[in-house]
């Protein structure tokens, strides 16, 4: 029957590669600068990958709203806002993001505004990025030990090695569409390839903990 609704369950979301295009990628296509493309499957240094991308930026003479014109015509990945509406009226739902405030609000109004935890931009008057805070280091598994003392089963999902701390701290850990290394260094969790399996792999973990 219908699952009923997960009174200490929680969900933890990344946002790229999960819900939305990957932002650095998409950029980097619409303003032709291959070297953005590198993403923290590359560099998996975040702080080093920031600077880099900052310096090109400025290299070009790139502002924050030339970035942000490209975020407004990106589209959340096929399926998933109605993943979002299924998800929502079963559980809470949190995304766990390493992007930043000012890149997320747009295509945040497309996901109908979940709640959002992630990075802020450092910007100057004239629109230049030039540095950037994050709210606290390995945010998302920080996020995910909070939420854990408020007594919540957290099941989380992610695509890349910076969501493996979160997959690590989580109650259960499910990869959505990562690459074929990833699964190889972490064979211990599922994969999802859409959010059909996604679905029936979040299902499956709340039955799981309810039986412990």
């Amino acid at each position: 029957g219908a699952i009923h609704y997960q009174d200490m369950q929680l969900v933890c979301l990344d946002l790229e590669g999960v819900l939305v295009p990957e932002i650095w990628i998409a950029f980097a296509k619409e303003a032709n600068i291959p070297e953005l493309e590198r993403t923290t499957r590359d560099e998996p240094d975040y702080d080093r990958l920031m600077r880099y991308r900052l310096d090109i930026l400025q290299q070009h003479q790139l502002r924050l709203q030339d970035i942000q014109e490209t975020i407004r015509k990106l589209d959340p990945l096929p399926g998933a806002v109605e993943f979002i509406q299924w998800l929502r009226a079963q559980t809470r739902l949190i995304i766990l993001s390493d992007t930043f405030e000012q890149f997320a609000g747009p295509l945040m109004a497309k996901l109908s505004y979940p709640t959002l935890f992630c990075n802020e931009l450092i910007v100057d008057e004239d629109g230049n990025i030039t540095s950037y805070r994050l709210r606290q280091p390995d945010q998302k598994r920080a996020a995910v030990q909070a939420l854990q003392t408020l007594h919540f089963s957290i099941v989380a999902s992610g695509d890349s090695y910076n969501d493996v701390s979160m997959l690590e701290t989580a109650d259960r850990g499910i990869f959505f569409r990562p690459t074929e290394q990833m699964t190889k260094d972490y064979p211990v969790y599922p994969v999802a390839q859409n959010y059909q399996e996604l679905r029936q792999h979040i299902e499956a973990s709340w039955q799981s903990i309810e039986e412990k």
